[in-house]
């Protein structure tokens, strides 16, 4: 039944992403401009690459021109024309440092405050005040203080990724069976044996879950933020490409990003699955 349903689930997806490509081809006027094409490309197809026209290219032209940059993705042939690799290799550099650094405060400080009610009420106030601040609104204080605009990407990442985990690992710890809390202690057993034998394998999908939309928000971010810092990264790749106005490039940097932020998320789905137990 289930492997019945997730081949009809895939023959649909395909579907749809034949409709979509479609009507894209179609909407784009078939064979789609070369408005926003690279001019060696465009040379060697016998076509003149025209700047600063807003015709949308289509699927094909876009296509090719990912091709084109995935059968070389590492050059560098200056500060500023880099392949999408280097640039991707820097972006998830420093979103995998900003993660791990709040995934090094934020499920130690969640423990705190689920196995504490008092410290779950004295710092409550706190959560609640610095959660919703946008995590760019950061990044003048992280330049001013830090110095360097990788460090203060990685800063802003931290931020970011620090919230969700805190609060579902305070919330997965605060919610375990109180029964196998009280079976702990009548067994004697010590506070840190019990929040690892414990606590952590009731609490590790929900933990998971906050470790799930962390890493969603921080590849949401890294893109915004190097957009302001500029140098490296996908972000400041699409921020170039735009001012170089080209659209393909673009596009194609807005598909990568959702293929490498689909993939971040599907780890550690498979993660959560992994720690999750059948009811």
């Amino acid at each position: 039944m289930a492997r019945s349903l997730t081949l009809r689930a895939s023959v649909l997806s395909a579907a749809i992403l034949a409709t979509l490509l479609a009507a894209w081809h179609l909407a784009t006027g078939g064979s789609g401009p070369v408005a926003d094409m690279d001019p060696e490309y465009a040379k060697l197809m016998g076509q003149t690459a025209v700047q600063g026209t807003s015709a949308m290219p289509g699927p094909l032209e876009v296509g090719a021109t990912l091709w084109r940059h995935l059968s070389d993705p590492f050059y560098i042939r200056g500060t500023n024309d880099m392949g999408i690799g280097i640039q991707l290799a820097h972006s998830v550099a420093r979103v995998a440092a900003g993660y791990l650094l709040a995934v090094l405060v934020a499920i130690p400080a969640g423990f705190l405050i689920g196995m504490s009610p008092l410290m779950s009420r004295a710092l409550d106030p706190f959560i609640q005040v610095m959660k919703p601040i946008s995590p760019l609104a950061w990044m003048p204080l992280a330049l001013y203080t830090i110095k360097d605009s990788g460090l203060s990407a990685i800063f802003v990442i931290f931020i970011c990724s620090l919230w969700p985990m805190l609060i579902n690992t305070a919330f997965g710890v605060a919610s375990v069976r109180r029964e196998w809390l009280n079976v702990a202690r009548t067994l004697e057993v010590g506070p840190l044996r019990r929040a690892f034998a414990v606590i952590l394998p009731a609490a590790a999908p929900t933990i998971l879950t906050g470790m799930r939309i962390s890493i969603g928000i921080a590849w949401l971010v890294i893109v915004a933020a190097e957009m302001l810092v500029g140098g490296t990264g996908i972000g400041y790749f699409v921020w170039n490409e735009w001012n170089n106005l080209s659209i393909t490039n673009v596009i194609i940097a807005i598909l990568v990003i959702g293929v490498v932020g689909m993939v971040l998320d599907q780890i550690l789905a498979r993660v959560a699955r992994l720690v999750t137990f059948p009811e």
